[in-house]
């Protein structure tokens, strides 16, 4: 090839995303400094790997005290990411996670980097949610998630995106409503 490079039309494939994060990291390691801090973070990334092997979900990429999920079925990324939430709870973490999750076609570059709107919904709102919570668009759960529930939702408008999003909370079916305080979540 000289000067050119032959163009093929770009595939869009469906995928799930979730960005998790642990809520106020910078804070607590300023107080209580890198070894509780290196604690709690293997302590969590543990837990995401284990539920992630469990639901067959991919780990994208670590974002310090953070992760980036990929699901190719919404199901088993929705309800990987609830459980996480209530594992890390159960576990007394002295850090609260949240979450963002977002579906929806993207561009998948170099066999392992996704690009499009839902990754950068998901991570919208993963830095929208409070402490203990999940978000999504209404309508992420679908009939096959049979221990997931939509809680409350509300128009938002999200950075990046013109139209108003509705965005939900999720939380295990009859689960506790953590985080409720505070918000219209």
């Amino acid at each position: 090839m000289t000067g050119e490079m032959i163009r093929r039309p770009i595939k869009r494939i469906d995928r799930t995303f979730s960005f998790l994060d642990l809520c106020n990291f910078t804070a607590f390691t300023d107080q209580e400094g890198d070894v509780a801090a290196f604690d709690v973070v293997t302590a969590f990334r543990a837990v995401v790997r284990q539920v992630a092997s469990e639901r067959g979900v991919r780990l994208a990429k670590w974002l310090g005290d953070g992760v980036m999920m990929v699901g190719v079925e919404p199901e088993d990324l929705v309800e990987a990411v609830v459980d996480i939430e209530v594992l890390i709870d159960e576990a007394n973490s002295p850090l609260p996670m949240r979450a963002g999750i977002a579906r929806g076609p993207v561009m998948l570059i170099d066999g392992d980097d996704y690009v499009g709107p839902a990754v950068n919904l998901a991570a919208r709102l993963c830095d929208l949610a409070k402490a203990h919570q999940v978000l999504a668009e209404k309508g992420t759960v679908t009939p096959l998630m049979t221990n997931i529930e939509e809680r409350a939702f509300i128009s938002q408008q999200i950075k990046g995106f013109e139209k108003g999003i509705d965005v939900v909370r999720l939380v295990p079916l009859g689960g506790d409503a953590h985080g409720s305080s505070g918000g219209p979540y």
